[in-house]
């Protein structure tokens, strides 16, 4: 789960990390209220949950409050178009306005699981303020890292390595050092799975600050954290992928025109290559689980067929605690309640599957049944075509 710049900041500073002064807008009204108590000049930040915000004009410093509330004006109520948002672009309903700072130098701090080692990896870099993908590509030695043993958090000497190792004078190194060791402590608090501080800035007084912050939330560890579920911004959600979590259905929209019910992360990674390998396009991934039930494959249905791309859909389904006989009733059930039009392709294995393919062949719909998830994909995208 994706949170707001300014509720991340929030958070970080509950844990001791330097953020600057400011307040959450959602009116005009308030971002002039909240210029005139920060006083003198103030950054009007969109927020939006995407990277990029300043080059698509999603920041912009004003100099007073009459400047502030001209800036607001413009930016809420804006479609924010970044390289995360995609052409269609994100409708900008909120704003940070924050204080303005004497930036001397802009620095990187990020901690992520690495998969490959098994650990949470600190991430520090001088290059600070720019893309850190692009860093990573073009000069992966300007980003420093420390493993975080599990259960102990960034220890102080690994923290003062880094600073360092960033060229962060002597008499900053502390401070420097304090933040990175309560930006660990607070990713390893909030079960995060990405923490981001880009840029951290050192001042011309010497001060270390989070200028931005980003922070995402393990979705499988919030049931310890009810507090954070409030952080949810619906509006910032496909509204299709909103539906299917009501369902306990995992659901991601993509480009394509070919829809994709099937249970098991791994089995709906296959699915979607097997149809890029036979030339068609996945309209999403929709992973309905082990243990669905004949409501929650109607339910997926609905969802599929909501998009307007969506010209066909292949099912491929290996039944375990997911019977075959249940997904066929919960195809038919939706394909007569939805007024199914467009084909559908099925795959399934496992158990029952004799009784699956009798429910299918007996509803009186046309489904294609396939053999195999070579011939599913390649009758898939003939019909999507």
């Amino acid at each position: 789960m994706k949170i707001h710049e300014y509720q991340a900041k929030a958070l970080l500073a509950k844990y001791g990390v330097p953020v600057p002064r400011g307040k959450a807008a959602f009116s005009v009204a308030e971002a002039e209220a909240a210029a005139k108590e920060l006083g003198g000049s103030v950054v009007v930040k969109a927020q939006i949950h995407a990277g990029g915000r300043g080059k698509g004009g999603g920041v912009k410093v004003a100099k007073d409050t009459a400047q502030a509330v001209e800036v607001a004006s413009k930016i809420l109520g804006m479609t924010l178009i970044t390289h995360q948002t995609g052409p269609e672009g994100r409708v900008v309903k909120s704003l940070l306005v924050e204080e303005t700072l004497p930036i001397e130098r802009e620095l990187y701090l990020g901690i992520v699981l690495d998969r490959a080692i098994g650990k949470c990896v600190f991430m520090a870099s001088a290059a600070g303020g720019m893309d850190i993908e692009e860093v990573a590509a073009k000069t992966p030695e300007l980003i420093l890292k420390e493993p975080i043993t599990p259960g102990a958090g960034l220890m102080a000497f690994q923290a003062r390595k880094l600073a360092f190792g960033m060229g962060i004078p002597a008499a900053s190194v502390n401070a420097a050092a304090q933040m990175m060791m309560a930006l660990s402590k607070a990713y390893d608090a909030i079960d995060a799975s990405l923490a981001e501080i880009n840029p951290m800035i050192l001042t011309k007084d010497g001060k270390v600050v989070a200028l931005d912050a980003k922070i995402t939330l393990d979705d499988n560890a919030l049931f310890r954290h009810k507090e954070l579920i409030e952080l949810r911004d619906l509006n910032e959600e496909d509204p299709l992928e909103v539906e299917a979590s009501k369902f306990s259905l995992n659901y991601i929209k993509l480009d394509g025109n070919i829809a994709c019910m099937v249970n098991g992360a791994g089995l709906a990674m296959g699915t979607m290559d097997i149809i890029k390998y036979a030339g068609g396009s996945p309209a999403n991934f929709l992973d309905v689980g082990g243990g669905a039930n004949a409501e929650q494959i109607k339910n997926a249905f609905r969802i599929l067929l909501a998009d307007s791309a969506v010209k066909a859909v292949l099912i491929n389904i290996f039944g375990g605690i997911l019977r075959c006989d249940t997904l066929a009733t919960g195809v038919v059930n939706a394909a007569r309640e939805l007024n199914v039009k467009v084909p559908i392709v099925i795959r399934m294995e496992g158990t029952n599957v004799e009784q699956g393919r009798q429910i299918l062949a007996e509803s009186g719909f046309n489904f294609t049944v396939a053999d195999g998830m070579k011939d599913a994909a390649e009758k898939v995208v003939r019909l999507a075509q």
